[in-house]
Order: structure tokens, then C-alpha cells, then sequence
């Protein structure tokens, strides 16, 4: 199956490439540049000496080509003699190219070409010199240059012996290179002297100052930006460690087990190896810190750190996911070598704190090997850690019953359990608005008479697609996701309304209790909310009791007592159920003015005449008699219990030995007997 790329992985590729490649490219870019500025400055800089040193040599020529033109214009015979006074060589041709004079070596080439000095707008032909062509011609683009091998070969005809040598000469020796220029004097006739470009030290060390300073300032600006680069590197790997650093164990955190668990499993040298991504919880970490402190607690929590990683094989990580939760990924050959090893490793993180009970329960989630359409191994392309992290979490949840030590494989019943609480959630609002949960009633006998004195209303849902729903199957889902509040005010207005049918039929009608979730008692106008139901239907107070969990008491006392008193005070009667479930029922007697106490069903599993349990289901009614409580027990299936509660002075009875919860209309029938 396809899935998306991590996140976490997307973050910590571009943390680690975004500056390296970065400055690569900087570099290259600058480089490059650097390269074409240098080439580009010798050119220029060479282009600007030639041209200026062959400006003032086309003056010369020009200059004697006027006096050649000038003499032969005035027939004057002593203009040659005039001319071979200034020291130059030079041809004269006629139209069609035949020397007609020539004074000096002859050495003007055929290849020739047309070039525009910049000081000049007339085009002037150029021609090299056959013997000594270090300077070249373009007839195409109509350019000139050094060349730069035959004027290397020049510096080696000096008999210069090393290359150090050759730079010096380069540095210090006077130029003085040949070619040939053509002025139109006139008659078709061409004056062709020989102009020489010549540069000295001076010029070469200019040529040369600008070069090296390029160099030096290209050299200056890459080391600046390689110094920057490197620094950046350094960043980045602290800034990639930060990434991947837990705060409070100083190991790894869960961004990296992400990222370094899928490059692991996706290895081609682990595709034959069977992993198991494992869910730790720590359970009585709270309880810890409470005891000692959060430093405390966090010390330990970087104790247990170090013992997972100790225990680690090669191929295998942990990290400290969240709070008192870490993630391992161990490899393993079968389920109960996995299972034996991990309680090995429960021992050892027990043993940290030998004066402290440490609990720890995993949750672990197979992940499976690949196999092609043929059958053969291939490696893990498409893992997602977060996924199979997800089921070991499932598997984990599956100990929240218990605060002991211990180890839930992940399997397809979990996936199946997942699937209902989902689709009770989906269909819960549907449920509610199409009125599909039911009241039913279970009522309370006097066991001295049995005679109806009181019920119990409780919760059925009869979906028309999941069918008869029993309270065990939704009604812990509702307390998780907080729906249960919903159910609340749903029972409470349908009793309400039910009580109120019946009193205008006539019917003596006896209170009615219903149960009100601990969640609802974080609303501090939650009996506000109770009497405006209540009142909106025109249902008597004293009809509808109120019903609370032991477990309820454990939470905000203050709160819980000022709702019990607001209740009471508008008239409702206020009950506690499953009383002895807990360990701190004797307390809540003392702070809570209630008036209904029910004994818990548990007091009623087993044998009608264990003597222990009718001591203490004896003291408790004692108790609660003192109090100024009715008592009313729960759980009641035989006649021998029956019988031992009504000579105890019990109240009220509700059990199956007189009648199980039912619908509306068959209680309205009892009622009707009655």
C-alpha cells in the first residue's frame, strides 16, 4: 500500500542537504564566474595594449605613407632617401599588388585582414609578418591577437631553463613584435610599413599586477566562502542533533526513531529479519514524581533510557517517545524468544529502584517480512513506523485494566474492537436524535413485604443496523469520548416524562434513580441543569433520584459536595452506588450528605452463607442506618440473601431474585398490580 512520504523525514533531509548543496553550488557558481572574469580581464587588458601600442605605430606608417604621397604627387625623386631615413621597413605595391619598392626584408604574408583601432573610424588592413607571426590576423572577424605559444617559443629561443626563469624573462624583457599595416596613398598604389608592437617590463608587470590581484581577490572570496560553508556544515549537524535530541533523557527522541526506524527496515540486509516495533509505558511515573518531584522522576526516566539501550542488539534503536512512553524496534526469530527477552528487560528496569515497585507494560506489533508475487523476500519499501507504532499502542492499551507489569500482542481482535468503537461513535448521534437508546427498568422490593418501593432506570440501544446493543458494548466508549454527558440529560428528561405519564394515569408511582457519569461533575451548574429537565417536563423532584459511581467521589470533593447539597436542597434524592468497590468508601460517608446507599453486587457473587461477607454487608447496613441512609442491595439472586438482608433491616432489594431489568410497558404493568 502506498503511503506518504514522513514528515519528520521530509524535515531532517532538508536540514541535512539544504546547506551543503547550497554552498556547492555558491562555490561552483562564483568559480565559474571567478574563471570567466579572469579570462575576460586578459583580454580586455591585453586587447587595450595592442591596441594602444598599435595606434601609435599606424601613426608613424601613416605619417611617413602622407610623405610618400606628398612626393610622388611633386615628382619628387629624394622622397624615398627622406623615407628610408626613419629606420622602417616597408613595401610599396602597385594596383594589382606588385612590389614597386621595397625597402628592407619583404616579409609581408598574404594573410591579411580588415581591423578598426579605437581611436580610429576608418578600417585599416593588416597583414602578418611571415617570419616572426606572433601576432595573428581574423580576415573572418577582423581581429588580432598574441600567440601565445610562439611567443613562449620566443622566451625559450632566449635560453631561458625553468619556468621560475621564463616568468622573469616574461617580467623583464623588451618585446618587440612584428606586423604589417597598408595606407591607400593614392593611384592604386599601397604604403606597407612595418609596425612593430613593443611592451616593456612595465607593461608586463601591469598586465601581470592585474592578474595576480584577480587571483588574489577570486582566492580571498572562495576561502571566505568555503570558511562560511564549513561553518554552516557545523550548524547544520548541531542543528540535525537538536532535531533528534530528547530534553529530558538526552538520547533520542521520537522525530529520529521515525526516520532512523524506516531507513533501517528498509535495508535490503534486514529484509530477511523479523522486527517488533514495542510501545513501553512506564505506569506509576505520575505516582513517582508525586512522591519525590519531577526532577526526581526525570532522572529515573534517563536510567530506564540507558538500560533499554544497553540491552540493544546490533540493528536495533530506542527512543524516548513522550513523557513516560519510549519506542524500541528489536529484532527477533520467534514470539516466545521476544517475549522472554522483554520480560528479561521488565526485571532489569524494576531492579533500578529496588526501594520503589516499577511497573511497565508493552505493547508490541509484528512487522512482518515482504515476499513478492513468487514468494521470495524483497526488501520493505513501503514501511510506515508510525502505523505499526499505532498497533503496538492498540496492544498496550489492552493492559489499561490492570497498574501491573505486562507484555499485549498486537492482533486482528484489537483491529476488530477498533472497528466497533469506531462505528459506535459513528453511529452515536444518529442513535440519540432517532431515539434508539431505551430505558429500562429495574425495580427495588421491600424484602420485608415485596412490595415495590423503588427502580433503577438503565440504558439499552436497539440499532436498526447494529441490532440489540448491550450497555457493556457502548457505554464505556461514551465515557471515553465524553458522549456519555449526552446520555445523561437523554435519560434523565425520558424518566422525567415517564414518571410524569404515569402520575397523570394515576399510578402510584415510587422515585426512580438514574445514574450521572463522573464527567458530568466538572460543571459546577450541573444540578441547575438537572431541575430545568426536570421542571421543563412538570415532574415532581422527589420522584427522580440521583444516582453516583463510588469512583465519582474520588475526583473534586468540593465540587461534588456542593452539587449534592444544590440537589438535595431542590428536592432530589441523592444516591451512592457500588459502594465496598473502591477503598475510600468510609470517607466518602463522612463528607457526602447522601441518602440512598447501595451496596455493590460483589458483597452477593458466591456462597449465600460466607459469614465474612455477612459481617461485613451487616456493619454496612449498621452504618448506613446511622447515617440516616436508606440501604438498598444490588446483585440479589437467591432467597437466602434474601432473607439474611431482611433481617438486617435492608431497605430495599434489586437483583434478579425479584426481577430483571425490563421495558417501559412491563413495568408499567408491575406498577399496575401494585
Amino acid at each position: 500500500m502506498a503511503k506518504s512520504r514522513n514528515k519528520n523525514e521530509k524535515t531532517y533531509r532538508q536540514l541535512k542537504k539544504a546547506h551543503l548543496w547550497g554552498l556547492i553550488v555558491q562555490i561552483a557558481l562564483f568559480s565559474v564566474c571567478a574563471t570567466i572574469l579572469l579570462a575576460t580581464a586578459g583580454t580586455v587588458i591585453g586587447s587595450y595594449i595592442l591596441d594602444s601600442k598599435l595606434s601609435t605605430e599606424y601613426e608613424n606608417i601613416k605619417y611617413m605613407a602622407k610623405l610618400y604621397e606628398a612626393g610622388i604627387s611633386k615628382d619628387d625623386k629624394n622622397i624615398v632617401d627622406l623615407l628610408t631615413k626613419e629606420e622602417r621597413d616597408y613595401v610599396i605595391t602597385d594596383s594589382d599588388g606588385k612590389v614597386i619598392f621595397c625597402n628592407g626584408k619583404n616579409t609581408v604574408s598574404e594573410e591579411s585582414a580588415d581591423i578598426r583601432l579605437s581611436d580610429y573610424e576608418e578600417d585599416i588592413t593588416i597583414y602578418r609578418d611571415s617570419e616572426a607571426g606572433y601576432i595573428h590576423v581574423n580576415p573572418v572577424t577582423g581581429g588580432i591577437a598574441l600567440d601565445i605559444k610562439e611567443y613562449r617559443e620566443w622566451i625559450n629561443r632566449e635560453e631561458v631553463d625553468d619556468e621560475h626563469d621564463a616568468i622573469s624573462t616574461m617580467a623583464n624583457a623588451y618585446i618587440d613584435l612584428p606586423v604589417w599595416m597598408s595606407i591607400d596613398v593614392g593611384n592604386g598604389e599601397h604604403f606597407i610599413g612595418k609596425a612593430r608592437f613593443s611592451a616593456g617590463k612595465h607593461d608586463v608587470q601591469m598586465v601581470m599586477g592585474i592578474v595576480i590581484a584577480i587571483v588574489v581577490l577570486t582566492a580571498l572570496i572562495l576561502t571566505t566562502m568555503f570558511v562560511a560553508g564549513i561553518k554552516n556544515i557545523v550548524k547544520q549537524k548541531r542543528m540535525i542533533s537538536l532535531f533528534f535530541t530528547d530534553v529530558t533523557t538526552d538520547g533520542h527522541n521520537w522525530s529520529w526513531f521515525v526516520v532512523k526506524g524506516e531507513q533501517l527496515l528498509r535495508r535490503g540486509s534486514t529484509a530477511k529479519t523479523d522486527y517488533a516495533i514495542i510501545n513501553m509505558f512506564f505506569v506509576n511515573y505520575r505516582n513517582y514524581c508525586i512522591c519525590h518531584s519531577v526532577v526526581e522522576g526525570e532522572k529515573l526516566l534517563c536510567d530506564i533510557y540507558k538500560t533499554i539501550e544497553k540491552s540493544l542488539r546490533k540493528r536495533e534503536i530506542c527512543a524516548h517517545a513522550s513523557s513516560s512512553n519510549y519506542s524500541l524496534l528489536l529484532a527477533f526469530s520467534s514470539e516466545t524468544e521476544l517475549k522472554n527477552r522483554l520480560g528479561e528487560l521488565i526485571d532489569k528496569l524494576a531492579a533500578i529502584d529496588t526501594d520503589h515497585k516499577l511497573c511497565f507494560q508493552m505493547g508490541v506489533s509484528h512487522i512482518e517480512k515482504e515476499v513478492d508475487k513468487n514468494g521470495r523476500v524483497v526488501k520493505r519499501r513501503d514501511i510506515d513506523i508510525e502505523s505499526e507504532y499505532n498497533k503496538a499502542l492498540a496492544a498496550r492499551d489492552s493492559l489499561n485494566a490492570t497498574e501491573e507489569s505486562g507484555i499485549a500482542f498486537f492482533d486482528e481482535k484489537l483491529i476488530e474492537e477498533q472497528k466497533w468503537i469506531d462505528k459506535v461513535q459513528e453511529k452515536q448521534q444518529y442513535a440519540l436524535e432517532n431515539e434508539e437508546f431505551k430505558v429500562y427498568y429495574q425495580p427495588k422490593y421491600d424484602p420485608q413485604s415485596s412490595t415495590l418501593r423503588g427502580a433503577e432506570a438503565l440504558i439499552r440501544w436497539d440499532s436498526k443496523e447494529l441490532g440489540f446493543v448491550s450497555p457493556g458494548r457502548f457505554i464505556p466508549i461514551f465515557e471515553k469520548n465524553g458522549f456519555i454527558t449526552e446520555i445523561d440529560h437523554y435519560m434523565i428528561k425520558h424518566v422525567a416524562a415517564d414518571q410524569k405519564a404515569w402520575l397523570d394515569m394515576g399510578y402510584e408511582c415510587v422515585p426512580v434513580s438514574v445514574n450521572v457519569s463522573r464527567a458530568h461533575f466538572i460543571e459546577n451548574d450541573l444540578a441547575e441543569q438537572i431541575r430545568d429537565m426536570v421542571d421543563e417536563i412538570g415532574t415532581p423532584h422527589k420522584y427522580i433520584e440521583i444516582e453516583l459511581t463510588e469512583s465519582a467521589f474520588f475526583d473534586d470533593k468540593k465540587a461534588m459536595l456542593d452539587t449534592i447539597n444544590k440537589l438535595k436542597g431542590m428536592g432530589f434524592a441523592v444516591s451512592m452506588d457500588d459502594f465496598g468497590s473502591g477503598y475510600s468508601s468510609l470517607n466518602s460517608l463522612k463528607d457526602m450528605p447522601l441518602d440512598v446507599l447501595k451496596l455493590d453486587a460483589e458483597f452477593f457473587r458466591g456462597e449465600a452463607e460466607d459469614e465474612r461477607a455477612q459481617i461485613v454487608v451487616s456493619e454496612a447496613i449498621k452504618l448506613g442506618k446511622c447515617l440516616n441512609m436508606r440501604i438498598v442491595a444490588e446483585g440479589v439472586e437467591v432467597k437466602e440473601q434474601v432473607d439474611f438482608l431482611a433481617g438486617e433491616g435492608c431497605d430495599m432489594i434489586q437483583g434478579y431474585y425479584f426481577a430483571k431489568p425490563m421495558p417501559k410497558d412491563e413495568y408499567e404493568e408491575r406498577m399496575q398490580k401494585q
